[in-house]
């Protein structure tokens, strides 16, 4: 009766989200309180939900942080540079256009938001297709085939949803997958080129130049006054400093994530914003996305201590355990890695990872796979999951670059396949999970 409870709060759950007749952060705090009431666990509900908020703390935290930084950093204009050497060095070649794209929105989805990825390489990069006469599909696959693989970071969503599902440090789950994202990397890169290659082949290489003042006005980066305000570029190399201090300190572990996120944006305020007014309005700005992040990852928490407290994680686990063969326990890292492609195309981050994730580590469990392996495995499958019809960046992307999304599918799907596929390989020789 507990497994068929758990199921049924996952079912009823999962229907919700993806038929958008509930948000997230709602069904998270009232289903398993439903369920939980409808058990008998009543008097229990309050400690399950406390332990649950206490084990995500941090990672509500990191985000909260990881957000406002990296809000400063677009704000105070880190990338615009970088847009217009892009700009400046691949003029009129098709192959270092389709590489510069391929840079370009790597580096700016260092901010694990989809939505800024694509405005920011869609806007610098639209013109110049336009005006050689490139496929403007070949832009959205590489901007969103980087997106796919940078969304992996800890800050970018599917990796903290994992922590948080299962309760794990992020430090454990996130470094080791560092390797394997660069081989995602590569792999976009590759496509990037072979893409490239195409073009350059079709239309050869168009002898244009553009000046400086062109580059931004296509850039699109100093449309307004209003905007040009908060720009500080005699910071541009500060900035450029502190970011990359952030990320060497967040791969040595040198402290907790939530707290070196908290030091860097506190730092970046001060030296980017000193006037007391400026730091209000920078937060204010982005305090929507924090409410909408962190509310969800404290929601979270709620789900995952009901789900764990009740037991019914476990009653669910046996079951799969008794029809899974024995033969493919030790595999089951794998087979999760697999079946993440299927599961997060055709339902959101949200159900997936707080429903299905903890099922699967409660089953891998049984056979010895260790919890980390699980969640490390269950972030390979985002290459595909960008392009599901549940992102709502996926249609901006579409949107702003002027091509049909069934069209944007189909060209995509293979190159998607093969980023998910390479870095499941490249997971397995590098030891991040067991085969």
């Amino acid at each position: 009766m507990l497994a068929l409870l758990g199921f049924s709060m996952i079912a009823v759950f999962m229907f919700l989200i993806i038929t958008k007749r509930m948000s997230a952060m709602v069904a998270l705090v009232a289903i398993p309180i439903l369920f939980a009431l409808l058990g008998g666990f009543g008097p229990g509900i309050g400690e399950m939900m406390l332990d649950g908020i206490k084990q995500v703390a941090p990672t509500g935290v990191m985000l909260m942080f990881a957000i406002l930084y990296f809000g400063v950093m677009i704000d105070a204009g880190l990338f615009d540079p970088l847009v217009s050497k892009i700009l400046a060095v691949v003029k009129g070649d098709p192959l270092k256009i389709v590489l510069g794209t391929a840079i370009l929105s790597m580096l700016v989805a260092l901010d694990g938001d989809g939505t800024t990825t694509y405005m920011i390489t869609v806007s610098a990069m639209l013109p110049l297709y336009k005006r050689i006469g490139m496929n403007p599909l070949i832009l959205t696959c590489i901007a969103m085939l980087s997106f796919g693989v940078m969304n992996m970071t800890p800050w970018g969503g599917p990796t903290a949803r994992a922590v948080a599902a299962l309760q794990l440090d992020v430090a454990d789950v996130f470094t080791p997958l560092i390797p394997v994202m660069a081989a995602g990397l590569l792999w976009t890169l590759f496509t990037a080129f072979i893409l490239g290659k195409k073009e350059r082949k079709r239309l050869g290489i168009a002898q244009i130049q553009y000046s400086k003042e062109e580059m931004l006005a296509i850039s699109e980066l100093a449309a307004t006054s209003a905007v040009e305000d908060y720009k500080r570029p005699k910071l541009l190399w500060v900035n450029l400093a502190l970011t990359i201090t952030l990320i060497i300190c967040l791969v040595t572990s040198v402290l907790p994530l939530s707290t070196l996120f908290m030091i860097a944006f506190v730092i970046a305020l001060m030296i980017n914003y000193p006037n007391l007014d400026d730091q209000k309005a920078r937060i204010s700005n982005h305090a929507g996305n924090v409410l909408a992040v962190v509310g969800l990852v404290f929601a979270s928490g709620i789900f995952t201590g009901i789900l764990s407290g009740t037991e019914m994680v476990d009653a669910m686990a046996n079951s799969l355990v008794a029809v899974i063969p024995e033969s493919l326990g030790s595999s089951f890292a794998v087979i999760t890695a697999v079946t993440s492609i299927p599961f997060t195309y055709f339902m959101a981050n949200d159900p997936y990872y707080f429903g299905v994730l903890p099922i699967l580590a409660e089953t891998a469990a049984a056979y010895g796979v260790d919890p980390v392996e699980i969640a490390r495995a269950s972030i390979l499958g985002q290459p595909v999951h960008a392009m599901s019809p549940l992102m709502a960046s996926a249609y901006l992307l579409v949107g702003m670059a002027g091509v049909e999304f069934g069209d944007h599918q189909k060209f995509i799907f293979k190159w998607a396949l093969g980023s998910c596929f390479v870095m499941i390989i490249a997971a397995i020789i590098f030891g991040v999970i067991t085969f």
